[in-house]
């Protein structure tokens, strides 16, 4: 059975021939009761403290697992935003590979369209230069017809 203060304030023991010396038995029951009511205090202090403490550490706990929730979400934003990011890198990438390859196009059929138009024009000079040739020839040939013309009434009037 465990006492009270009390209880112990309020035992009484019988006497008997040779007992204990009733003042030495109050004053140490005296003393415990004192140190049982001491202790009893400081336990109920102690489990408030410690109902005060789990208090805490829940609370601390709660906001562990909140840290833990908001670190997950930061980690999955950012494993989107680089997800993201590396998409519109690739698309940044396609759309430069796709007007670099219209701009070489562009180029090449410049170059095709330059080529046709020097062949053109390189068509036309060797034209030009055969017509020239051939004015230039038939110019000489009607020097020459009248140079000979000249010459064979000169030697016609020299035979004379």
């Amino acid at each position: 059975m465990n006492y009270t203060p009390n209880d112990l304030q309020n035992l009484t023991f019988k006497k008997s021939f040779m007992g204990y010396n009733e003042d030495m038995v109050n004053d140490v029951l005296d003393k415990i009761i004192e140190d049982y009511t001491a202790y009893i205090r400081e336990n109920v202090e102690l489990k408030d403290k410690l109902a005060l403490l789990n208090e805490g550490l829940q609370h601390y706990k709660t906001m562990e697992e909140q840290l833990q929730n908001t670190l997950l979400v930061a980690q999955q934003t950012g494993e989107e935003i680089k997800k993201n990011a590396y998409e519109k890198a690739e698309n940044i990438i396609r759309e430069a590979e796709i007007k670099a390859q219209k701009l070489i196009n562009d180029a090449n059929q410049e170059v095709v369209k330059i080529k046709l138009e020097y062949e053109e024009a390189n068509k036309k000079l060797r034209l030009f230069k055969s017509r020239c040739e051939m004015l230039l020839m038939s110019q000489l040939e009607l020097l020459r017809q009248m140079f000979d013309e000249e010459n064979g009434e000169e030697e016609e009037e020299e035979e004379e």
